[in-house]
């Protein structure tokens, strides 16, 4: 695809960028001429090697590994980006994950406290962190990674998961609000069935993947691609008219 060069020399923070979708958005940065933050909680080999291509593309990279779940480790990735860099231009909120399924009943205190932590929380502590940097910049820009499940409620058992990500999109609407008049574009993206990637690989069967794809009107599944391609429109229309938007991708089985 043909790249543009509005991300050149942009510096971009992208949580979770090592795996998935989150790894496919940092190529697609790199390849677009971004310097890249690449934060991991687990995934180092593929972080370290998405650093590689970038240094050998001449643009700059680190790799940084936190918990950000934990307010100190989000604050420190924002430091660390901006000791690397001097700046933050983009932000890509895409630390998330499902856990578990659980039906209500089966539904702690304690899990539902995870998921909002991985999903809600760790994005207001690295926005509210990034968010000075954002600002000072002339034009910037936040990307949140939502879900189709925020906006239909996903399969069984993705209740709690389902409501953090739909908290998401509330987040994204109020937070364009508020950072609007400072120069910085807040939008998100909610994809659907994504194959291919750790997500659902582990949480979606492959009979639960072949009727979800039978209902998409375009008969097939998405791919981290798909979903990286319209995070980087999103991102890099930074000096544009969208804010508060959610992009859906998912082949129009959900088309509010």
């Amino acid at each position: 695809m043909k790249h543009s060069h509005k991300l050149t020399n942009k510096n971009v923070l992208v949580t979770a960028g090592a795996q998935g979708i989150g790894a496919s958005i940092t190529r697609h940065f790199i390849d677009s001429g971004a310097n890249v933050a690449i934060h991991y909680y687990s995934s180092a080999a593929t972080a370290n090697e998405l650093k590689e291509y970038a240094l050998q593309k001449g643009q700059k990279a680190v790799v940084i590994q936190g918990d950000l779940t934990q307010e100190a480790a989000a604050n420190a990735l924002v430091q660390k980006t901006i000791a690397a860099f001097g700046g933050i231009d983009i932000l890509i909120n895409n630390t998330g994950s499902l856990v578990a399924r659980n039906l209500l009943p089966e539904i702690t205190t304690e899990f539902w406290q995870q998921v909002m932590d991985i999903n809600l929380t760790s994005m207001l502590f690295v926005t509210r962190a990034a968010s000075p940097y954002l600002i000072k910049n002339e034009n910037s820009s936040i990307v949140n990674l939502s879900s189709l499940a925020g906006r239909k409620g996903g399969h069984a058992g993705s209740l709690a998961y389902a409501t953090s990500k739909g908290a998401i999109l509330t987040f994204t609407r109020a937070l364009s609000t508020e950072l609007g008049p400072e120069g910085v574009r807040v939008n998100a993206v909610a994809p659907g069935l994504i194959l291919g990637t750790s997500f659902h690989n582990t949480h979606t069967t492959k009979a639960s993947a072949a009727a979800t794809v039978a209902g998409i009107p375009i008969q097939r599944a998405g791919n981290a691609a798909d979903v990286a391609r319209a995070v980087l429109y999103l991102a890099s229309e930074y000096d544009g008219f969208i804010t508060g938007a959610t992009l859906d991708i998912n082949g129009g089985v959900y088309n509010m």
